[in-house]
């Protein structure tokens, strides 16, 4: 009779039933064979699992798809109920949406324009373009480091709708 590599599960055929592993390799330090009885007796209920991320890595990614993300966090549970974690979803969703909206409003300015100044236009595109770049990651870092920097005006809004 052959023994599961990686469960210790005895194995029929060529795959272990219980871990899905290839049979006949020697089995790992540690295993020792199921006793038969095994089966018959029921398993305990898991312990719930808790939260995976860290307040720090959450906050990071809550800015790391924009609006996506920020819903994302503020509708998972384990998450949801952390406040400084709310701050940083209602602040990355604020933050995206003023930067399409300021990606917008450059762009229909600079659609009305004649050509010459829409040149000028495009390079104040690009600077507003590699500002709002900057910012998003310099929010990420800061998040990253477990502190909760506060923009201008989106800040308070967040840290309202955030409670705290």
């Amino acid at each position: 009779m052959s023994y599961c590599s990686a469960c210790g599960t005895s194995v029929e055929g060529r795959f272990c039933p219980k871990c899905g592993s290839a049979a006949g390799a020697p089995m790992a330090a540690g295993f020792a064979p199921a006793p038969a009885y095994a089966s018959a007796v029921p398993l305990a209920p898991a312990a719930p699992a808790t939260a995976g991320l860290s307040e720090s890595a959450a906050g990071t990614l809550c800015y790391l798809g924009g609006l996506i993300t920020g819903i994302i966090f503020l509708v998972i549970p384990p998450y949801n109920q952390n406040p400084r974690i709310r701050f940083h979803a209602f602040q990355a969703i604020f933050f995206h949406v003023a930067w399409v909206a300021g990606w917008i409003a450059l762009f229909a300015v600079r659609i009305v324009l004649p050509f010459g100044l829409s040149i000028v236009m495009g390079l104040v595109s690009l600077l507003f373009w590699g500002g709002g770049l900057l910012l998003w990651l310099f929010l990420m870092w800061k998040a990253n480091q477990g502190e909760s920097f506060s923009l201008p005006v989106i800040g308070g809004i967040a840290r309202q709708q955030a409670g705290k």
